[in-house]
């Protein structure tokens, strides 16, 4: 062989194991060839609540979400809600409806009727335990504004330390009593200094 083919040889066998290890180094980095094949993220939350006029009232007319359609009421009489739901398959979907709430995840909000149904939501220290945070511009005039509707605040706003430092945020609850939250940190939080991966901000949506 010319040592001129030896040496292009040796050149694209390089470049190969180059392309091999960047295609390894960027799949561990950005996910790739893990999970879910094409994930894109988190579409919508779903949750129950006791009275869905209330909760119409609550995330139109405090929150400022917009209502986007409705379905129901659905009744079946196999075992469809255990086996697609794993709810009691006597349970009763009265009606649901989806919620856009500016940059986030829809909301997907039930009613149902159910056997046995547990009417008190869980605290945040119990299995299941959950809230939804909302990110606010100005931390003072959104606890000033819910207030003004007669919203329970728990507390007054913290101030977060260590990797969360530069963020405030404060609990607050729906009229049937889901924990909500604010938070805001208009100048970014600690962990950004360092951290190759940044967490998703409904304020840099396409970041």
């Amino acid at each position: 062989m010319y040592p001129l083919a030896r040496k292009f040889e040796r050149y694209i066998s390089i470049f190969l194991k180059f392309i091999d290890i960047m295609d390894t180094y960027l799949g561990m980095e950005v996910g790739m060839g893990a999970g879910i094949p094409g994930l894109r993220g988190a579409e919508h939350i779903g949750f129950t609540v006791p009275d869905i006029e209330q909760a119409h009232s609550f995330f139109v007319d405090v929150i400022g979400c917009e209502f986007v359609y409705k379905l129901g009421p659905w009744k079946k009489e196999d075992n469809w809600f255990q086996e697609h739901l794993n709810i009691d398959p006597r349970s009763v979907l009265k009606e649901l409806r989806f919620y856009r709430c500016n940059f986030g995840p829809n909301f997907e909000v039930f009613e149902f009727e159910a056997p046995f149904q547990h009417t008190i939501p869980p605290l945040n220290s119990d299995v299941g335990g959950h809230h939804i945070a909302f990110y606010v511009d100005d931390m003072d005039a959104a606890v000033g504004y819910l207030k003004e509707k007669g919203v329970r605040i728990l507390g007054e706003p913290t101030s977060s330390s260590g990797a969360s430092e530069g963020q405030r945020w404060v609990y607050f609850l729906s009229p049937w009593g889901m924990q909500f939250e604010l938070v805001s940190f208009p100048h970014g939080k600690a962990y950004e200094a360092l951290s190759p991966v940044k967490l998703w901000h409904p304020a840099n949506p396409a970041v």
